[in-house]
């Protein structure tokens, strides 16, 4: 016996009604001492692991469909399927089954499917009952058989009965030929019937009746027959539109007449699935089960029919490739491929791995290069599906692919550049290819998918190169909107001149004009004689959201790569432009990127915030809403309280120094004051930390003075007396000139209450935000922030310190909390 005649596929009926692929292997019948019976085992081709165990149980009801299936049901929710390579080894298990249980192999079904109050009332029928005798089929008897049909539904042991008779006395086909019969004549009434009778035998779920009814010879007539549904006043035109709307497109010919064949079946049925038939009701859900598996086990074999014929997939990529196609061609290749590849979720994990595999080496993923960047929006859409079967199956084959093609291309032609272009330039006002495409980099960008082996780290490989040479084109839109620089919005042009059109410029603005010309600098997004940066356009808005939600999440899975990037391009800078937005949802998102980075802790990004003063936009955004009560409200509310409840030092003390006054009379929420509480709390554990080591210093110094006493005359007593102490009176004088600092500082704060900025809301004050670089680097001409006085005596900034004027005008508390720390600088 050759092993394929055992080889089977395992399948599970999961809770969706959907075959779940368990693995392939190779089965047996034995006698299991555990199970005290004959089982059948099924064992892993990969590994030998156990795949399958399972007791042959004389009253279980296994079904043999078409011939190369056995599926039965080992409890209530727990169906299981045998899918064999050969009929001869799906006829050699089931004569086994049948000797188990004492059943002629000739047999569908081994046991009829009965409830307990049904089995009780079969006890009790003659054996003669056996099977249900049918009408004689004629077109007065169509209501009695429709009647029939209906009656039986609510009943196992009366449905399979039912499917016996009408596979034995080939029913089917004389029903078929009383329909035509009823067309031909216009009998309504008796149309009605038929459909009827039709739509009850597909409800008995047979797979014996699917292959007769769905066969070439009968399929078309079964559409027609569900045509004439009783409850609508015309009947549908279903035939008309599979015979001569629906046109199968041969993109390389089939020569395989099966494949054609069953290719043809498959459509139709699945037509027949989710078009014709109604939903099912809770009563009927179960009915169609078999169709469902009918057409799963019909997709198996296409797939796999198809890619076993090794020309015709050659054939097809060397046209898709060939930049002699036209473009109706190509548009029908990539069709063609986007079903290939919705019909491989069929195929077991091994398979499946293979069918990528061979895509992969015949040139899948260049192929796919050239097709998004064409112009015909059905093509792009298509390549988007089957780049993201790809991405889903292997993103590692993607990223290995596309590192490879990094050492051999321009960045403008990197296929994940490509992706971020097409995902930038989505002229859809709901961007709904962006939001798909924004999906596939994220998983791309995931370092959980990532493999790590001792001689290969593909994370830090592949992160190394997407910073290096995509994260520019990712972040362009979202730096050419927050900027004043004209060569960085023409260098964004240059770029994108053409899509980016379409969400920049006004839509009255295209009349007239080319696409190189459809741009100026006034229709920038955010570009205006008023310098509002924010963009006003909705579209541009959404598609800036989807950029900091991206970013967002490299900020919470990039830890060392996205904190280069953000302090050497000062991004969360230009983020926080967008908190000026009209759009409040905008707004949100560049807070909610402010929020992931101080959800780090990491003392790096709260030096970076608190030099370069970036809560000054935040604590604007909160004055401007004022009293409403809203999302951004409360998200601003949360960030704070997040820093109070985490105690995050550094960043306490640089609120309460600068903004204070600004958030004291916000008493709604205890944030403000609490946070100031937290402040004078570790003010006083610093004084009394550095009072503890002047009283120590004091005693030793102390003790040194009396052993010198001692030892030396009096007229070398009293230098000795005065070295140490001048040596230490830096640190020992330290308090006082912090307490004198203090003093000098609240008598400054009370003289600039006259100058305090003015209130823009109730209870709130309005900072000017430079969101130039400059700020960050210690020359902010513009920031006016309260309670510091200025660096000079015009109020200019000084740039003798990388700090913002705002906070190293004087020594403050905050500067005694980052010397506690030994933060390198950033480069």
């Amino acid at each position: 016996m050759s092993d394929t005649r055992r080889r089977v596929k395992v399948y599970t009926l999961n809770e969706d009604r959907q075959w779940d692929d368990r693995g392939t292997g190779h089965v047996s019948s034995t006698y299991v001492e555990e199970l005290k019976g004959m089982s059948l085992l099924v064992r892993a081709e990969s590994d030998g692991s156990l795949l399958l165990e399972s007791k042959i149980n004389p009253n279980t009801a296994y079904q043999k469909q078409q011939d190369t299936l056995i599926v039965w049901s080992e409890a209530e929710n727990y169906d299981l399927a045998l899918s064999f390579q050969e009929k001869a080894g799906c006829d050699e298990i089931w004569e086994k089954i049948c000797q188990v249980q004492g059943k002629d192999p000739s047999v569908e079904v081994t046991q009829d499917l009965i409830d307990e109050s049904e089995e009780e009332r079969f006890e009790e029928m003659p054996e003669t009952s056996h099977l249900i005798d049918l009408p004689t089929c004629e077109l007065n008897k169509l209501e009695e058989i429709a009647d029939l049909v209906t009656s039986v539904l609510s009943s196992p042991i009366r449905r399979e009965k039912l499917a016996l008779a009408l596979e034995n006395e080939g029913y089917i086909k004389k029903l078929l030929q009383l329909f035509q019969a009823c067309e031909n004549l216009e009998n309504t009434e008796g149309l009605h019937h038929l459909y009827e009778i039709i739509r009850g035998i597909l409800f008995l779920n047979k797979a014996t009746l699917f292959e007769v009814m769905f066969s070439d010879e009968c399929i078309m007539d079964v559409v027609g027959c569900l045509e004439y549904d009783p409850a609508l006043a015309q009947p549908k035109r279903h035939r008309e539109f599979l015979t001569k709307t629906a046109k199968f497109k041969e993109v390389i010919p089939i020569t395989d007449s099966e494949l054609r064949q069953k290719i043809h079946q498959t459509y139709r049925v699945q037509y027949i699935q989710d078009i014709i038939l109604p939903t099912p009701s809770v009563f009927e859900e179960n009915f169609l089960s078999t169709l469902t598996s009918f057409i799963f086990f019909n997709k198996v074999e296409i797939v796999s029919m198809l890619q076993e014929d090794e020309k015709f997939l050659s054939e097809v990529f060397a046209q898709l490739t060939d930049e002699a196609t036209d473009d109706d061609k190509r548009r029908e290749l990539v069709n063609f491929f986007k079903e290939f590849c919705a019909f491989s979720q069929t195929l077991q994990p091994q398979n499946r791995d293979a069918f990528f595999k061979t895509l992969a080496k015949l040139g899948i993923l260049p192929a796919l290069e050239i097709v998004m960047g064409m112009d015909d929006l059905q093509v792009r859409s298509a390549a988007t599906d089957i780049f993201s079967y790809l991405v889903e199956f292997s993103p590692s084959m993607v990223r290995e692919f596309v590192m490879q093609e990094a050492q051999q291309s321009d960045d403008d032609i990197l296929l994940i550049n490509v992706v971020i272009e097409q995902m930038i330039c989505d002229t859809d006002p709901e961007l709904g290819g962006a939001v798909q495409l924004m999906g596939l980099l994220r998983t791309l960008i995931d370092p959980e998918n990532m493999l790590a082996t001792t001689n290969k780290t593909e994370k830090s490989e592949f992160l190394n190169f997407f910073y290096n040479h995509c994260m520019h084109v990712l972040t362009a839109p979202l730096l050419t909107n927050t900027s004043e620089d004209k060569c960085e919005k023409d260098f964004f042009l240059k770029h994108y001149r053409y899509s980016w059109s379409f969400i920049c410029t006004p839509s009255h603005s295209h009349s007239h004009s080319t696409p190189s010309s459809s741009i100026s600098q006034d229709n920038i997004v955010g570009s205006n004689k008023n310098n509002t940066i924010c963009p006003d356009n909705y579209q541009t808005a959404q598609l800036l959201a989807l950029i900091l939600e991206l970013l967002t999440f490299c900020v919470e899975h990039h830890t060392y790569h996205i904190k280069n990037y953000i302090m050497n391009k000062d991004l969360l800078r230009r983020v926080l432009v967008l908190m000026n937005s009209k759009h409040t949802f905008l707004a949100l998102c560049a807070l909610r990127f402010m929020r992931r980075i101080i959800g780090l802790k990491d003392e790096f990004y709260n030096r970076y915030i608190t030099k370069g003063n970036l809560f000054e936009p935040v604590i604007n955004a909160l004055l401007d809403n004022g009293t409403r009560y809203n999302l951004l409200n409360s998200a601003v509310i949360e960030l704070f309280e997040f820093i109070r409840v985490e105690d995050i030092k550094s960043l306490t003390a640089h609120i309460v120094e600068n903004f204070y006054k600004a958030l004291e009379s916000i008493e709604y929420v205890q944030t403000f004051k609490g946070l100031k509480t937290k402040y004078e709390q570790e003010k006083d554990r610093q004084n009394q930390k550095l009072n503890s080591n002047r009283f120590r210093r004091d005693a030793k110094a102390l003790e040194e003075d009396e052993e010198m006493w001692f030892n030396e005359d009096e007229e070398e007593e009293g230098k000795a007396v005065v070295a140490p102490v001048e040596k230490s009176k830096p640190e020992d004088d330290f308090p006082d000139n912090y307490e004198k600092f203090m003093e000098t500082k609240k008598a400054k704060e009370s003289e600039d209450k006259e100058n305090l900025p003015k209130r823009t809301s109730p209870g709130g004050f309005k900072f000017t935000f430079s969101h130039s670089a400059s700020a960050a680097n210690g020359t902010n001409s513009k920031s006016v922030v309260a309670q510091t006085p200025p660096a000079t005596s015009n109020g200019s900034s000084s740039k003798t310190t990388n700090l913002p004027t705002s906070v190293t005008a004087t020594k403050s508390f905050s500067q005694h909390i980052f010397s506690a720390y030994t933060v390198p600088a950033t480069g």
